[in-house]
């Protein structure tokens, strides 16, 4: 509409004008609490050892990855999510299970150092500790059973719980993984420990330096039982029957190529919806930062309000750290 051949009398730039004024009226936030910082822990070293393709992310040891969890704490971080790298697997991961194992000494090194000013999350899977690299336990013709897996996740739950967890991530899209790491930590009266369920995760390109951080010892891929990425109603139907199951946060992963799934779970479930930011969409902003072909510090900020503004509550992201203090130091 214009008056008297003057121009717009509706002007939306109005709103634009001052810094203030656009961090007045904006309508996404990113805050520190509603970020967690996936930390990689392996056994046998004494030094961190950097990852090749996540530039700034390392296998931390026992010592410094106490060190890294106590500066995500002063940062106000939401959490950590831990990740253990063990010196030998096997076929049946039974080394997630063992109460010496690295990922259990990791949760109570760090439970140790944190306390309650953290959110202590675990990986709760048995990829990094198998030597085929699946998540779950094979049968005779190479297949992952769904079933036998499960009782493997129940004792993990347990073993993670025992350690001093405050939460549990099952990411090995197993049928009914949630129900039952929920009835064995019931049984086992942690009834206090919650579980993030790793609802709808996609077999997904994007998590290649991700098999470099945990060393993985994949041949294949997971697309028996990981989801379809053309699939969309899928991941809710996932994120629905976790909810059901006794999730207490579901999670889409990865998050930037399916921001629209963030958005149709979040307004499906009346739980907190997490999404991960993956290693992959981390080493692109990276790879392209360092080359000189975008501004680093707004790409993240930007990448982390999408997801965000997809509904994310939580991010999971290795940027926590980093971002928490850019917004501390711009609050």
């Amino acid at each position: 509409m214009t008056t008297d051949g003057l121009g717009p009398t509706i002007r939306p730039r109005r709103l634009r004008t001052t810094a203030a004024l656009r961090r007045m009226v904006a309508e996404t936030s990113v805050e520190p609490r509603q970020l967690v910082l996936p930390l990689f822990v392996r056994e046998g070293i004494s030094d961190p050892q950097p990852i090749s393709s996540m530039p700034g992310v390392v296998q931390h040891s026992r010592s410094t990855l106490k060190a890294a969890a106590a500066e995500a704490a002063e940062l106000g971080l939401g959490g950590v999510m831990l990740f253990g790298i063990p010196e030998h697997k096997d076929a049946t991961g039974s080394g997630a299970i063992d109460p010496g194992g690295i990922l259990n000494l990791a949760i109570t090194d760090v439970v140790g150092e944190v306390g309650d000013a953290l959110t202590v999350m675990s990986d709760l899977c048995l990829d990094e500790f198998t030597d085929h690299g699946h998540c779950g336990v094979l049968t005779a013709d190479g297949k992952v059973d769904n079933d036998r897996t499960l009782a493997a996740y129940a004792e993990m739950a347990r073993a993670q719980a025992h350690a001093g967890v405050d939460m549990v991530g099952p990411s090995g899209m197993m049928d009914g993984q949630v129900a039952v790491i929920r009835d064995a930590l019931d049984a086992a009266e942690h009834t206090d420990v919650s579980i993030l369920a790793y609802s709808a995760k996609y077999a997904s390109a994007f998590f290649g330096p991700f098999r470099e951080a945990v060393d993985s010892s994949l041949q294949g891929d997971r697309r028996t039982y990981q989801q379809d990425s053309a699939n969309a109603v899928e991941g809710v139907r996932e994120a629905l029957l976790d909810v059901d199951e006794g999730a207490d946060i579901v999670m889409v992963k990865p998050a930037l190529a399916y921001l629209d799934v963030i958005r149709r779970v979040r307004d499906a479930v009346d739980v907190p919806v997490a999404a991960y930011n993956v290693s992959g969409e981390y080493a692109m902003v990276e790879a392209a930062a360092a080359n000189g072909w975008i501004d680093r510090e707004p790409a993240i900020l930007e990448t982390l309000t999408a997801i965000r503004r997809a509904g994310a509550d939580v991010i999971l992201t290795y940027w926590a750290a980093e971002a928490a203090r850019w917004l501390g130091s711009s609050a």
